[in-house]
């Protein structure tokens, strides 16, 4: 009985230091996804003025706005990067982007070069054949969002100068309302007619026309470089807000079962305890019911021997 209270004792400590764990993990995600969310809102307004530019560009440029056929090129490899995380305790955030990236590039003509973002995306991706050729380190913070951008563009601009690129897609989570978040994937390149003749196509926001000043390639090469890197930029960030998000509600459900862990350990433990006062009490009793007993006994052989001085205990 005693090793059993002990044991009880010893599961209900582990139990809290691991509650303890969990609401500081929370306390983390939490802040972490306000820093990548508000990270987002800002991208979307730059990746907004990015994409206006690119109109005024094109619509300077006279681009026809009539559908043509899309430049192909068979040559050239292509790149799928793959967005993860390198930490655990993210509930299903890395087995539904897996699943999402699978069943995606199972579609395309042949498989692709796979750039993984995370080690745990990675494995996962390795577990399931799809060994990814380059694997890159996940960000810690925004601030560092910048390093993988430059890094990711730094291996695309090698796979062109070896041998061209034909397409870049990019898979991720992305944060959204009522299901935490939602895998999704773009094609980053190319920037072909199809695209220029649908950017072409939007109107203009405000009744004052725009003006490129040097509408050259510099200027149209600067334009693309933004659109490239706002949205690596963004995907990366709506992947780290999915993360966080997906780790405050796993971070959620974990401390909810500890709480009912913990009232069942505290109500065995109780329960055990009270079992060892009763069975202490019960051998007191009979202890003193024995003793009693004894006492009357020799009481009466007392009596029975010396009558006359004997006296009732």
């Amino acid at each position: 009985m005693t090793d059993t209270v002990a044991n009880l004792r010893r599961k209900i400590a582990t139990a809290t230091d691991l509650q303890s764990v969990v609401r500081t993990m929370k306390a983390i995600a939490a802040s972490s996804i306000g820093q990548y969310e508000s990270a987002v809102r800002a991208l979307d307004d730059y990746n907004k003025t990015v994409e206006l530019s690119l109109l005024a560009y094109f619509r300077q440029a006279r681009v026809p706005a009539d559908d043509q056929p899309v430049q192909k090129n068979d040559s050239g490899a292509v790149v799928a990067v793959v967005f993860g995380s390198d930490q655990g305790l993210v509930g299903r955030f890395n087995e539904v982007m897996l699943e999402f990236a699978v069943k995606t590039i199972n579609t395309f003509p042949a498989r692709p070069h796979i750039w993984s973002v995370g080690e745990r995306i990675q494995s996962r991706l390795s577990d399931a054949r799809f060994a990814p050729a380059r694997n890159f380190i996940l960000p810690v913070s925004i601030d560092t969002v910048t390093r993988l951008v430059g890094q990711i563009l730094t291996g695309v601009e090698a796979l062109r100068e070896k041998g061209g690129v034909k397409e870049v897609y990019v898979f991720h989570n992305r944060p959204l309302p009522g299901v935490v978040f939602k895998p999704r994937f773009q094609r980053l390149l190319p920037l072909d007619q199809t695209w220029q003749h649908n950017l072409a196509r939007e109107k203009w926001p405000t009744g004052n026309l725009p003006e490129v000043m040097n509408p050259g390639p510099q200027t149209l090469l600067a334009f693309v470089r933004e659109y490239i890197f706002v949205s690596l930029f963004r995907a990366c960030a709506e992947s780290l807000a999915s993360e966080n998000a997906s780790r405050l509600s796993a971070m959620q459900r974990a401390e909810r079962n500890i709480d009912e862990l913990q009232e069942d350990l505290q109500r065995s433990f109780h329960r055990l305890r009270q079992s060892g006062i009763d069975e202490e009490l019960f051998d007191v009793i009979a202890g003193f019911e024995a003793l009693a007993g004894v006492a009357k006994n020799e009481f009466h052989e007392a009596t029975r021997t010396h009558p006359k001085s004997a006296s009732p205990p």
